[in-house]
């Protein structure tokens, strides 16, 4: 399961220092700020589970796949917490723009930049991140990176067991997430270690696509 909101830090550990400075700052402001107790004491209570359960999944002494799938329930739980929490409480009165850069969030742009197709094109450039994870890394392999018509990108993918064949194009590859970001994570289940994972990327402007970009691929940890 890939990160995909642009507000949401990559890493699990950056997600979860994102969520204990919500939590502190909502102790101490979220008075002010008309939000209720009840909504600092439930993210508190999820981000408390998260840290458990990223601290199971990470030792190698109970890193099993029924923790690995806990720390993604738990993650995914704290997740649509902050989104909810965010959407109902932060982009609405009193909170300012110092406000919302307290809490690691953009002020909103109401510049609007005009609709044009993508002509450039990227790559998937691989790194390593954890036990069933692989980081991603956009790469530009054509065209102006600065483009304003480069709104965000399709990265399709493709899980091979050893032994198989490797996709020959990349229409043949057949899952896919969307990201607007330059750097993004992908999780694998746990059974996919040892398989070999194929990337090719479009980026996207709305309902409109780039070209394709290369094959990658990668072995998955």
């Amino acid at each position: 399961m890939a990160i995909t909101s642009d507000w949401f830090p990559v890493s699990r550990t950056e997600q979860l220092a994102m969520a204990k400075n919500w939590v502190a700052t909502l102790n101490s402001r979220g008075a002010a700020w008309n939000i209720p107790e009840t909504e600092t004491q439930d993210l508190a209570a999820l981000t408390t589970a998260a840290d458990t359960a990223l601290t199971a999944a990470k030792n190698e002494a109970t890193r099993t796949p029924v923790a690995s799938a806990q720390c993604r329930e738990a993650f995914q739980n704290l997740k649509d917490k902050m989104r909810d929490v965010k959407k109902r409480y932060f982009y609405v009165p009193p909170l300012t723009a110092a406000d919302l850069v307290s809490l690691g969030l953009k002020p909103p742009d109401a510049t609007h930049t005009a609709s044009a197709a993508p002509t450039a094109q990227v790559m998937a450039e691989t790194f390593l991140v954890g036990r069933h994870e692989l980081g991603l890394r956009i790469v530009y392999v054509a065209g102006d990176p600065n483009d304003k018509a480069n709104k965000g990108y399709r990265i399709w993918y493709a899980i091979v067991p050893p032994g198989g064949e490797a996709p020959a194009t990349p229409k043949a590859l057949d899952s896919s997430f969307y990201t607007q970001r330059k750097k993004d994570v992908i999780e694998f289940e746990y059974g996919d270690s040892g398989k070999t994972a194929y990337f090719a990327i479009q980026i996207e402007n709305g309902g409109k696509k780039g070209p394709w970009g290369p094959l990658t691929s990668a072995l998955i940890p």
